[in-house]
C-alpha cells in the first residue's frame, strides 16, 4: 500500500523516542487546501480509531485515516540529507500535479480544494 525507506522510518522513531513516545503511531492523512487542492498530514499520534486503517512498515506502527487511503496508495516516504539539513520526502504516484515546496498535490480525479500554501 505504501513504502517508508528504513532511513525515513528510523528518523520517525527517533523522533518518537526524543517525545517519549514510543508505542505511538505514524499518522498520515491527506486534507483539502494547499496550492494544488491537497495537502498531507504527518505526525505521531497515540490514539487509533475505527475510522483508521494500520499497518506496521520497517517496525513503525502507522495508522491512516480510510478517507486518505486512495490518495495515498502507492505514497513513497523517505528522509534525504543534505548541506542545508534533512527532511521527509514524499514521492505520490496519484499525483499529477504537485507545488513548489512538494506539500501540496492534485490528482487526475480530483483536484481538491486549492488555497493558501
Amino acid at each position: 500500500m505504501i513504502d517508508i525507506s528504513e532511513l525515513a522510518s528510523e528518523k520517525i522513531k527517533q523522533l518518537m523516542a526524543a517525545d517519549g513516545m514510543t508505542d505511538a503511531y505514524l499518522r498520515l492523512g491527506v486534507k483539502t487546501g494547499g496550492c494544488s487542492g491537497f495537502t498531507y498530514g504527518m505526525g505521531i499520534d497515540e490514539e487509533v480509531s475505527e475510522a483508521d486503517d494500520t499497518l506496521e512498515l520497517n517496525g513503525l506502527k502507522v495508522v491512516m485515516e480510510k478517507d486518505s487511503v486512495k490518495y495515498l496508495r502507492g505514497l513513497q516516504i523517505d528522509y534525504k540529507e543534505s548541506a542545508m539539513g534533512g527532511g521527509f520526502t514524499m514521492n505520490n504516484p496519484n499525483a499529477i500535479a504537485t507545488c513548489g515546496c512538494g506539500s501540496s498535490f492534485r490528482t487526475k480525479e480530483e483536484a481538491g480544494v486549492p488555497g493558501e500554501c
